[in-house]
Formats: C-alpha cells, structure tokens, sequence
C-alpha cells in the first residue's frame, strides 16, 4: 500500500509503500517491477500499445532508493515524456505513479533482484566508493549509501551527481543531512548543465557536466576506488534510429562518464553501472 507520496522534483515522485509488519529482505541497490496491467486506469492504453507492438507490454523495473534498515520500501519514479519525432511510443506507467498514485493504492509489486549493489566483501576490495549519477540514476546509489553508513562500513563515498537546474536535484535535504552527520565519510557534489540562477553556483554546486578536471579532483585514488554509475545509456530505439540513417548513436551520460572515468585511470574491472532505456 501506498502510505506516502512525496514529490520530490517537478518530474519526480517518491512512493514510500507499506507492506504490513514483515520485515522485506533486499539490498541496497536492487530494484522491483510493476506490471502495468493491474492498473485499471491503464487498461485501454496497454491494449493499444500491445496491438502497435505486437506483444505483451512487460513489468517496469524501479530502483529501490531505500535501504533495508528504513521500515519502508521506496521507489522515486520521474515521469517519462512523449516527445514528437524522438519518443517511439508513449510511456505507459510512469505518469501515472508521478500523478495519480495517492496514498493508500494498492499495488502488487514484484523483487527484489539486481546486480548493483556492494558485495558482502566490499571492505577488503576498497576503502572508496565513488558515485557518478545523473538525474533519477540517485535512486539506487541514495539506498547504497544510506546503508553502508548505516551498517558503519569502513568505506568513504564520493557523490557526483548531474542534473540540469537546481530543481532536479533529487534528495538534496537527505544527502545534506547525511553528509552534515559524516563529515569524514561522505562527499556530495552536484553539477548544473542548464541552472540560469548563477547565484546556486558555490561550494558543491559546480557548472557543466562532469569533466576531466572535476574527475581528477574528486577521485584522486582512480586505481583503488570502485565507481557505480546509473543514469541514461544509449538505448535500444537510439540505436534502431541510428542503424536506419546510417549513423552512430550519440553518446549520453553513461557512454561519456565511462570514457572519462577510464582516461582517468579507473580499471574497468573496477566500474559497476546500470541504465536503463
């Protein structure tokens, strides 16, 4: 049941769902889905999108944001956009879980799975954990690190996160308070792309995406650190789109920090990421 809805950012919404007094087992990090088709709202839109596509619609996958020690389970989901000559087919449920999910819905959710979370050996294999994250790519990596400071690991986090204005940012107040409670374990900084108030750029707040420079400072250690990156990839339609004219996809928050990361010096074997598209 849904027992709380929090708008977090003008396109993103957070569902903090109660699932009665059992405990849920999970890691930080994994995700649940949701079929569409137990929403009788959605019913005559499934349909239709089923007859264009020739299938079934499948379950959406969501990230936990939540971690296990919090007595709630909870999903930030950003509303998905139809974009004339972009967007292949109109999204399903996300603007419905944004904008017409109010507390107390119920809904069969499905989980928990997924391989982006820190291994029970985490502590031998580094003592730094860098997040590099753009948008509702948070989600997972708020859950990680609100559990490993909970569990009081011997682990120091580097949060990088890109967002276009100042409004975007996702859990702005949590991570402050959380990194205000340690100071000598968590590092946040966010960067801007399109913030027309100059005055939000001080302290942590940087302009542009992330660059070499912004890499070199916040991740002296690329040799020994562990880096979990989650935000847009190329997705499946861009490189349909791209095959038919002829072209190459261009690359987008996941392909770019991965160039970066590894010109840095980051070992492949040590970047996890996850995307979705």
């Amino acid at each position: 049941m849904v027992a709380e809805v929090v708008p977090e950012t003008p396109d993103t919404t957070t569902l903090r769902l109660f699932t009665g007094n059992d405990r849920m087992e999970y890691k930080a990090g994994h995700f649940l889905t949701i079929d569409p088709h137990q929403f009788e709202a959605l019913d005559r839109f499934a349909s239709f999108l089923e007859d264009v596509k020739g299938k079934r619609e499948p379950p959406r996958a969501y990230s936990l944001g939540s971690s296990p020690h919090e007595h709630y389970i909870a999903i930030s989901v950003k509303e998905e956009r139809y974009v004339s000559k972009q967007t292949k087919y109109p999204p399903l449920l996300s603007p419905l879980l944004v904008r017409q999910t109010p507390r107390g819905t119920r809904m069969v959710v499905t989980g928990f799975t997924g391989p982006y979370t820190l291994p029970d050996d985490i502590e031998s294999k580094t003592d730094h954990i860098v997040h590099v994250v753009a948008g509702s790519g948070a989600v997972p990596n708020y859950g990680i690190i609100k559990d490993a400071l909970h569990r009081n690991l011997k682990l120091r986090h580097t949060f990088i996160c890109v967002n276009k204005t100042y409004s975007d940012i996702l859990f702005r107040t949590g991570l402050e308070e959380l990194q205000r409670n340690h100071t000598e374990k968590l590092k946040v900084v966010h960067t801007l792309t399109r913030e027309p108030d100059e005055r939000r750029f001080s302290g942590n707040i940087r302009k542009g995406r992330i660059s070499a420079e912004l890499v070199k400072e916040l991740v002296p250690d690329p040799k020994s650190c562990i880096v979990y990156l989650c935000g847009p990839a190329i997705s499946p339609w861009d490189k349909q789109e791209a095959k038919a004219k002829g072209t190459t996809p261009a690359p987008r928050f996941m392909e770019s920090s991965l160039e970066l990361l590894e010109k840095h010096g980051v070992p492949e074997k040590n970047l996890k990421h996850e995307s979705w598209g």
